[in-house]
């Protein structure tokens, strides 16, 4: 019998994440983060872009929606929501990318325009144990990152 192929699955913009950020609240304080306004601004932004973004892309929009918010608090909560695994981080040669989700995911990376697809990976059980068996570890979880160009229409 054949072994079936990688499930893979895209994350969608839309209203299955919308208790996202509610749910990122919560996290926080079971971790006993203090929810303050600027923690609210940047894990609301980054629920509602739901794209992976810099420091100072957030800084911008933030302020540009007249959310008043300094370059230090912005850097200071990503640093503290990143480290609690509330959110996630990419660190790329441009620097940090910070993105809403902070379950094992994987990435498409588009070479042409640095866009960044989160998506879901579920390798073949087989593959799986061929990787335990050839490096000797236990695989408990895993991201892929892929890269790639955009496929010409026709």
């Amino acid at each position: 019998m054949p072994t079936p192929g990688a499930a893979i699955t895209g994350r969608s913009k839309g209203a299955a994440e919308a208790s996202g950020v509610d749910e990122a609240y919560q996290r926080c304080r079971e971790l006993g983060m203090r929810l303050s306004k600027q923690r609210r601004l940047v894990l609301d932004l980054l629920w509602r872009e739901k794209d992976h973004l810099s420091a100072r892309d957030i800084f911008q929009k933030l302020n540009a929606l007249g959310r008043h918010i300094g370059h230090t608090s912005v850097y200071q909560n990503l640093e503290a929501l990143q480290s609690a695994g509330v959110i996630e981080c990419l660190d790329r040669a441009s620097g940090r990318l910070y993105g809403y989700r902070s379950d094992p995911h994987s990435h498409l990376t588009c070479l042409d325009t640095g866009e960044i697809q989160d998506l879901d990976v579920v390798l073949p059980r087989d593959l799986i144990e061929r990787i335990e068996a050839f490096t000797g570890f236990a695989i408990d979880t895993y991201t892929l990152h892929l890269t790639g160009r955009r496929r010409q229409a026709g």
